[in-house]
């Protein structure tokens, strides 16, 4: 773009004067999706695409690189997180922050430097000066550059892509000059200019998605499109059926790739390293995740076994010949070298490959499922034949490329050989099968006798700990449980639980509660299980397990552990739950070196899952279960961080009409108790919304509650967040790893509900339904909290009655206490 000296001086004095303008009101200007000549953005300014889901600005890719760069990126994330999914001057970089975008003279978008100097432009050449333009950042993530005359898009940032496909952005190319709009990779992480691979739609008879090295050669393929997906990718029939579309624009002689996922945050990029990765954003928040990623292995990597070689990951080595074929150079063979490929012999038979990935340079016709395999045997020049629904029949008159046996998915892939070749692979097979069904046979009947012997002993064993089972159940339940769901519990015997542990190995612990250790261990068939063994040393004893068994057992809840059987065996009773490999919460919560792994979004998600445990639990299911223990070291997590209320030894199973009971031997944990129950042993419902207030408090303010003995305070949790409350200072409560400004009115919400639940008297506190609704914010409108249990200071009560002014109170007991009177 070249300018007269006194047209470019007027220039650059008009676009100064009006960044003098505007800059000074730019934080409203921005606000909008669109620039225009007189609403540019300078750095480090930025706009928001309409529904907050894209933000255009200036950019460093690490924070040791001085270069700036325009691009777009997820509007989610963090400036930690951030990521770019298009680039405009990746090959011009600013060396300050000096730069400016915005609408040139001559209607075009420009990156300009300090002095004014262009380092990119959308180069619309049909535009003329002083052509009138606004260019939109859209919410699918395009830039758009509009003719506000006419108001039709004249350039968008779709037709030039950087590494990253995703929703409503088409690849393509045009079939009659093979022009593509295709992916391009950074150079590095930190470098986005231009770097080694691309990828695209190939222009090829049928339509098949590549990769490139340097633009020309084959790094990676999917395989034909069948009109419904790409057969050269495992299982994609079954997991993105719902996503990918490939049309054509006759008008333009264009084909083309869109996709749509039901999930909007689902997107593809090209890395540095020539891996076409599939991510996605976890729960729509700041974490992102890659689900998929091609090449997976050497044999998705183009040509790796050379022509007439078939390449199977699943095997050592990973090449293999075609039946009828042989290595060109069998030493290179030999050293692992395949790219030489093989040599051919007479063929005229096909031998069946299942499943398999077809080759390269397939040739379309319009011959039908029968006459395929004809039309191949009549062509001298023909190697192999395919039949595809969705595709047809396909022919290979070239050197056989890129053949790959896949896991599932695929096709069937037909070889033409020599008959000889046939007739020889038969007789192989036959005598193969033989001997295989022999030696097969001879195993199965050792192995059958070996199985009917261990399930006779097992029955036996069996038995007897059904029998004790059904003793216990009878001596103990005074409640109306189905003892059939009972019997159906998976009985573990002792030898079993000890081999899956390793012998109660110290290794192999995870952790020790009221009721004994807890270990790891793995079944025979590698199921990972959590073993609880009631230790003799505990407090709780027969009741405790059976009473755990029986309500366990008849729950089933996504927010409740599951429990997968048990063993009454050599005095022994243990429960055998699902494993949940983050343990519990305590261990995140109030760990120092984890406690920032739980940000904001997963803390409220495990606050939501216990909430609707506990609301299954007295309401949904079949039994109303008070579970009288809740706390963060009975509440785990899974691989996803989701919460599941465990520890059922101490629940008890309310009747249908039975709102609370009484009882004289309190159990329970101190801190968590309310105070009808600490004081009077009455319990209900609301028992367990009391210690879910209190975990509330804990998991927004990652403190225990009984970590208040200080003198600074001297109250507890509950107290603690009564009076910043009051002082109408709840920021000061919430854990400093967790609090954002973006999230503050949602905390807020969660400390005035966890008030609400701690309520001294048991009227004034909401049921769990009310709770699951207030946290969900179905309703809008609170309630004000009154005084919460357990406020007073100590202090007043130590100086009346304690005649030891120097003596303080320093119990942090926080394990469970099964009896309230000494042992």
């Amino acid at each position: 773009m070249e300018l007269g000296s006194h047209e470019r001086t007027i220039s650059v004095a008009l676009v100064v004067l009006l960044s003098s303008c505007f800059y000074t009101d730019f934080g409203t200007a921005t606000a909008t999706d669109t620039i225009t000549s007189s609403q540019f953005i300078r750095d480090p300014e930025a706009i928001i695409s309409i529904g907050s889901k894209f933000k255009l600005g200036f950019f460093s890719p690490d924070g040791n690189s001085t270069n700036r760069y325009i691009g777009i990126w997820y509007n989610k994330g963090g400036s930690a997180n951030k990521t770019v999914v298009w680039v405009a001057n990746r090959s011009k970089p600013l060396n300050d922050s000096s730069g400016i975008f915005t609408i040139w003279e001559d209607g075009n978008l420009v990156v300009l430097n300090g002095q004014k100097e262009i380092h990119w432009s959308s180069n619309v050449s049909s535009l003329v000066k002083n052509s009138n333009t606004r260019a939109q950042l859209l919410d699918s993530g395009n830039l758009v550059l509009h003719d506000n005359i006419s108001q039709v898009s004249i350039w968008d940032s779709f037709q030039e892509p950087t590494d990253t496909f995703y929703s409503e952005m088409k690849v393509s190319t045009d079939l009659r000059t093979g022009k593509k709009v295709q992916l391009t990779s950074w150079r590095s992480l930190s470098n986005p200019s231009i770097g080694s691979f691309s990828a695209g739609l190939d222009s090829f008879t049928i339509p098949e998605v590549f990769i490139w090295i340097n633009g020309t050669r084959p790094y990676w393929r999917s395989g034909p499109w069948n009109g419904r997906y790409f057969i050269g990718i495992p299982d994609m029939n079954s997991v993105y059926l719902d996503g990918f579309n490939l049309g054509e624009d006759h008008q333009k002689e264009t084909r083309y790739l869109t996709f749509a996922f039901a999930d909007n945050d689902v997107f593809f990029a090209l890395t540095p390293q020539g891996n076409l990765e599939e991510r996605a954003w976890v729960d729509g928040k700041a974490h992102l995740k890659i689900y998929f990623f091609y090449p997976t292995n050497d044999c998705d990597v183009y040509g790796k076994c050379g022509a007439f070689g078939s390449c199977n990951s699943q095997k050592i080595p990973i090449c293999s010949c075609l039946l009828g074929f042989e290595p060109k150079n069998a030493e290179d063979w030999n050293r692992g070298n395949w790219s030489g490929g093989e040599v051919e012999g007479k063929q005229d038979g096909f031998f069946k490959l299942e499943t398999m990935k077809v080759p390269y340079f397939a040739e379309r016709s319009s011959a039908n499922e029968d006459k395929c395999k004809d039309q191949c045997l009549n062509n001298c020049s023909c190697k192999a034949y395919a039949y595809e629904i969705g595709v047809g029949c396909m022919i290979w008159t070239h050197n056989l490329i890129d053949i790959r046996k896949l896991p599932s998915g695929g096709t069937n892939l037909f070889i033409r050989v020599a008959h000889e070749e046939l007739d020889q692979k038969d007789m192989k097979l036959v005598i193969i099968l033989v001997i295989v069904g022999i030696i097969a046979i001879a195993i199965c009947t050792f192995f059958a006798w070996r199985w009917f012997a261990k399930r006779k002993a097992m029955k036996e064993n069996s038995k007897v700990q059904r029998l004790d089972l059904g003793e216990a159940y009878a001596n103990f339940s005074t409640e109306k449980v189905n003892p059939a769901r009972l019997q159906d519990l998976l009985v573990f015997n002792f030898e079993e639980l000890a081999n899956a542990t390793n012998n109660f190995q110290l290794a192999n612990k995870l952790g020790q509660g009221g009721f004994g250790p807890v270990y790891k261990g793995k079944l025979q068939d590698g199921q990972e299980i959590a073993v609880k063994r009631l230790s003799k040393a505990s407090g709780q004893g027969q009741e405790e397990f059976m009473n755990e068994v029986m309500v366990i057992s008849n729950l089933q809840h996504r927010n409740l552990v599951r429990l997968l059987g048990c063993c009454v065996e050599r005095e022994e009773n243990m429960l055998i739950y699902e494993y949940m490999p983050n343990k519990s919460l305590d261990s995140f919560l109030f760990d120092p070196q984890r406690q920032s792994l739980l940000d904001w979004p997963k803390r409220f998600n495990i606050i939501k899952g216990i909430s609707r445990g506990l609301l299954y639990l007295h309401r949904d299911s079949r039994l109303r279960i008070i579970h009288r223990d809740l706390k963060a070291s009975n509440i785990l997590l899974d691989d996803d961080l989701n919460p599941k209320i465990s520890d059922f030894g101490l629940a008890r199973i309310f009747g249908g009409n039975q709102d609370q009971a009484a009882t004289k031997r309190l159990v329970g944990t101190y801190g968590y108790m309310s105070p009808e129950y600490a004081m009077e042993g009455r319990f209900s419902e609301k028992s367990d919304v009391f210690s879910f207030g209190v975990l509330l408090l804990e998991i927004v303010s990652g403190r225990k509650n009984t970590s208040f003995y200080h003198e600074e305070f001297e109250l507890t949790l509950l107290g603690y967040a009564w009076k910043l409350w009051n002082d109408n200072n709840v920021i000061d409560l919430v854990d400093p790893l967790i609090y954002e400004s973006g999230f503050k009115m949602e905390i807020i919400r969660c400390v005035n509900v966890g008030l609400l639940c701690v309520q001294e008297f048991v009227k004034d506190r909401p049921n769990m339904s009310t709770v699951v609704s207030m946290l969900n914010s179905e309703i809008k409108d609170l309630p004000a909290a009154k005084q919460p249990a357990f406020t007073v200071r100590r202090g007043a009560y130590d100086s009346e009655s304690s005649s030891n002014q120097n003596q303080q109170i320093c119990s942090i007991n926080d394990v469970t206490v099964t009896l309230m009177e000494g042992r």
